[in-house]
Formats: C-alpha cells, structure tokens, sequence
C-alpha cells in the first residue's frame, strides 16, 4: 500500500470517529396534550455521544420556541424525569425562575446546563439525575439532584452552577415533594 493510500485510509476512520461520552442520557419532552400526565411524558431519543447530542440540538426547538407548557428534560438513562421515580423520591432541584419575555436567556442558560450535565463538567455527578425546562409565563430551568440529605455535595453544586452559568439569577434549592426552598445562592 502507497503512503498516500494508508495517510487517505486514516483520515476516512478518524472522521467515522463519534466522541462517546461518560453517561448515556435519554432526552424528554413533556407534550401537554393529554388529560393524563404520564401520557405527556415521552422519551425522543437517547443519546451517548457528543454528535448524537448536538443532531438533537439542532433538529429541537430552542425552549423560547416551545408553546407555553411544554418541557424538555435530559436524565440519565433509566432515569425518569419525574418525582416518583426510585432515583428523584429523596431529592430535589436547584431552580432558575426567569420571565418567559427572556428568551435568549432562557435559550443560553439551557444549553450551558445541558453541556454542563453531559460533558460531566458539574461535581459530584452521581448526585444529579437531570435537568429540566418548564416553559411557562415564568420559565424554570433546574437540575434534578438525587438526595437532598447530601447537603455539601448539593452546595458544590449549586456553587459551581452559580459561577458557570451565563446569569445572575437567584439559583435556589428546592425539595420536590414540598417545593420548600432548602439554600438560595
């Protein structure tokens, strides 16, 4: 085989090449088209590469675009985006609550946190379970977290979301089942 052949044969494999990432994820989108809520929720795709991820992201709405009601989600594999879940009954969510008007905002602050979640860019990551956007008149974005009595992992978290996020926003720290506000950065 000519030197050419084998430098032409190389480039053609490295270019097949997908970056896998740590976790494999699945993405959700809450349709609010039915009476029943577990009917709403449904699975699009799971993904567990960079370039899986970004053909999601570049064939999906941006949450801005989303009508009012609708919610996109990103967990763990295995993982449902819902309090009941096994993985979400013991915890809770750090919480952004912006003005729906924001759209460009919103739009950023979701895709800083969904890069954040999969490139594992966020400590303790066995702690986190997801993320979440609820398109509403006043918007939330929040990372689901696995316990709530983990509080110094929860306050790592919460720090760094604090420092990475393209925001200033409040970020607080919510119980799911009783919506009680725990820390406020």
């Amino acid at each position: 085989m000519k030197n050419d052949q084998i430098i032409e044969s190389e480039n053609i494999e490295l270019s097949n090449i997908k970056h896998p990432l740590q976790n494999t994820w699945s993405f959700w989108m809450y349709t609010n088209t039915s009476k029943d809520w577990s009917e709403n929720l449904v699975e699009v795709m799971t993904f567990d590469t960079v370039e899986d991820y970004w053909s999601i992201y570049h064939h999906a709405k941006t949450p801005s675009e989303l009508p009012i009601g609708q919610d996109y989600a990103v967990f763990k594999k295995g993982i449902r985006p819902m309090w009941e879940d096994p993985a979400n009954e013991q915890g809770g969510r750090w919480l952004l609550t912006l003005d729906r008007k924001r759209d460009a905002e919103l739009d950023n602050i979701w895709l800083y946190l969904v890069l954040m979640l999969i490139g594992e860019n966020l400590p303790h990551g066995e702690e986190i379970c997801g993320v979440v956007v609820n398109v509403r008149p006043k918007c939330k974005v929040g990372v689901w977290v696995t316990n709530l009595k983990q509080k110094s992992a929860n306050l790592e978290i919460g720090q760094k979301l604090k420092e990475q996020l393209p925001t200033n926003i409040r970020l607080c720290l919510h119980s799911h089942n009783s919506n009680q506000q725990i820390y406020s950065l």
